[in-house]
């Protein structure tokens, strides 16, 4: 019980990309030279997961400039040649984004190969992220569909596709990153939840879906001061997720305004991989701090519910801060295990 993970995404080293950036540029342009450091990155970001006691491990997103673009790019419809700047999150920020400019599709598998390479390199759980259906609309100009259930349907589709490939290739956990229900509550119960459950349908490994509020960023930041003193977004679409097809649901909660009482929400339906890590700031969490936290989430779940996982992905972060506060989160599990 309180196995730990990660979000998903992991500090890349200079030599593969430019660190602590969001969409940062990668550091060699000939192909071969970049795929032999994408995999160089996946085998030390798998071992510092390892050696920091992480328990079901991620390749880091190593192999992707960006957690919505890394699938995109081989998509067909989708033009990267010409971008539009468009407000995305409900224009909590502004983006240049691709453009849809005709119906999409799959022509070959796209992270199958990245899977197998990284289930080679662990003998650990291994979990792999992908963006989800909602998500991905709200990062894409869309001059084809016009319509975003539409759209999310299409992209459900493919992900599904996807998603039985990497499970064949050796993934035990796939998550799907929506922080778009967040931001579209409304659309949540709607088209949100039906798109991610036409996209693990099917599917025999475990599913999670990744909600947070966002990387430790300034327009995040900024957009996190206007919410209050309590962040209530959770209290309306757990009840949706309690029902859904989704196996496991990654909440925030450290060093946020989220209260761990709508934990009870769920109805212990579903795993939660419970956010103890905060990756918006610099300073390394204490073993008792992370168990102190994982202790009170154990008054609304059973422990064999709880996962205990970062809050969001760690790659706009230092390295050496990460890895400290990986290691911070084993131990605190730790701790929290040896009382039960």
């Amino acid at each position: 019980m309180l196995k730990t993970t990660i979000t998903g995404s992991l500090p890349k080293p200079s030599w593969l990309a430019q660190p602590e950036v969001l969409w940062a540029p990668w550091a060699h342009k000939d192909i071969r030279k970049l795929e032999e450091a994408k995999q160089d990155a996946v085998r030390i970001a798998i071992n510092d997961q390892e050696k920091a006691g992480i328990d079901i491990v991620s390749d880091g997103e190593q192999s992707r400039q960006h957690f919505v673009h890394g699938i995109l790019e081989k998509i067909g419809g989708i033009d990267f040649e010409h971008k539009e700047r468009i407000g995305i999150r409900d224009n909590r920020y502004q983006a240049d984004c691709p453009t849809v400019v005709s119906s999409i599709y799959r022509s070959s598998p796209i992270h199958k190969d990245e899977v197998a390479f990284a289930r080679k390199q662990t003998k650990h759980d291994l979990k792999f992220t992908m963006p989800g259906p909602m998500t991905i609309v709200d990062t894409l100009a869309d001059n084809h569909y016009r319509d975003r259930p539409s759209l999310a349907m299409a992209f459900a589709d493919i992900l599904n596709m996807e998603a039985k490939e990497i499970e064949a290739a050796g993934a035990n956990v796939i998550q799907f990153d929506e922080p778009a229900f967040n931001v579209y509550l409304n659309s949540v119960p709607t088209w949100g939840l039906d798109a991610l459950n036409r996209a693990v349908d099917g599917l025999s490994c475990k599913t999670a879906v990744h909600i947070c509020y966002g990387y430790g960023i300034k327009a995040n930041l900024d957009w996190k001061a206007t919410l209050g003193k309590v962040w209530n977004q959770y209290k309306i679409i757990l009840p949706e997720l309690a029902c859904c097809e989704i196996d496991q649901v990654s909440l925030e909660f450290a060093g946020s305004r989220v209260p761990i009482e709508l934990l009870a929400l769920l109805s212990n339906k579903k795993d939660v991989l419970f956010g103890a890590i905060d990756v918006t700031k610099l300073e390394i969490e204490t073993p008792e701090e992370v168990a102190a936290i994982i202790r009170h989430a154990t008054k609304y779940l059973s422990p064999e519910r709880i996962f205990p996982c970062t809050n969001c992905g760690m790659v706009p972060l230092p390295r050496s801060v990460a890895n400290d506060k990986l290691k911070a989160l084993s131990q605190g599990a730790k701790i929290v295990r040896s009382e039960l």
